[in-house]
């Protein structure tokens, strides 16, 4: 039953029935609808500004993972790519040096892998993340025709290797000390922190730390051509002539296995570690010159060691600590 209202009429000073007119009902309608309407907007504005909706939700979420996975294969391709650039400065400076041959050019290392053509499929599908896409495929392609390249290389080294079974005999090619577990490599080839005089100097070998009367070995076929013993700089040293330029040095011996005008072979004992001359803890240091110039020993750690051991080598070559002499 609908509410009757009532107003006082000062005039008749009685109550008169308020009349509701047609028109009066409709203002109060539509007035009704505006308000609702425009909460209603406010509302869904509100909502659509703070909150996803579910496809929203679901997209932002394939998004975030697909990003992920994205980053993740990123570093997966700048790994292969690091690894490769090991390969290759190995192949360069060591293997090539070796043969006498040049090393590739850098212009083909880069390994172009052509324009927009190579990728007209994925230009034609107008993906969403089409950037990241192409990216990840050129630097892909980019590894794959690297690598392609290097196993060409390799190819031709063993060609020429096939002919120099004698130099290669004669190359120092392995670690001078056991270090089957990676351990004893205490400091590269470069800018080392000298542990006497307490400035940073160039240093030309690898410190092996070992304890006193660790055997030591030729890395190469050769002949002993210096014995030394001082009581400051290297102590105890052997130094062995490889033929074909190489020259390696075996320094803070203990004793000798060895004395002047030795043949010796690849693996044979020529001395035992220990701490003489300038050194502050039993240790070898070990250096490899080529034609007169000292070269960096960690390329040529090729024969006792995998592919993984190496890099795990250079790495702890790389570090910027100080040397032990």
């Amino acid at each position: 039953m609908a509410r009757i209202k009532y107003y006082y009429d000062t005039e008749t000073c009685r109550y008169e029935r308020v009349k509701v007119s047609k028109w009066d009902i409709l203002l109060n309608l539509l007035g009704f609808l505006s308000v609702s309407l425009i909460l209603a907007v406010g509302i869904i504005i509100t909502y659509n500004a703070y909150f996803d909706s579910p496809k929203e939700a679901r997209l932002k979420k394939e998004n975030k993972e697909l990003q992920f996975y994205y980053n993740m294969m990123e570093k997966e391709v700048q790994n292969m790519q690091s690894v490769l650039g090991a390969l290759q400065e190995r192949d360069d400076e060591v293997y090539r040096n070796i043969m006498g041959t040049e090393p590739i050019p850098s212009s083909i290392r880069q390994a172009g892998v052509g324009g927009a053509e190579r990728y007209k499929n994925i230009i034609e599908s107008e993906l969403e993340r089409e950037k990241l896409i192409m990216d990840m495929m050129t630097d892909i392609d980019k590894v794959k025709k690297q690598m392609y390249i290097q196993t060409k290389s390799y190819d031709e080294i063993l060609e020429m290797a096939r002919d120099k079974e004698k130099m290669l005999a004669a190359m120092p090619a392995i670690q001078p000390i056991p270090n089957k577990e990676l351990k004893r490599l205490a400091s590269g080839y470069g800018m080392r922190m000298h542990p006497i005089l307490k400035v940073v100097r160039m240093h030309e070998g690898c410190d092996f730390s070992a304890p006193r009367g660790t055997p030591i070995y030729a890395t190469g076929d050769g002949e002993v051509v210096r014995i030394s013993n001082t009581y400051g700089g290297f102590g105890k040293l052997v130094v062995i002539d490889h033929g074909y330029g190489f020259v390696t040095k075996y320094a803070h011996m203990s004793s000798f296995n060895v004395k002047k005008g030795d043949k010796v072979k690849r693996g044979d004992c020529i001395g035992f570690v220990g701490n003489t001359g300038s050194s502050t803890a039993p240790h070898l240091h070990y250096e490899i010159h080529h034609k007169g110039k000292p070269i960096n020993p960690i390329h040529y750690f090729y024969q006792d060691v995998t592919d993984g051991e190496y890099e795990k080598l250079l790495e702890l070559s790389e570090i910027k600590n100080q040397s032990l002499g």
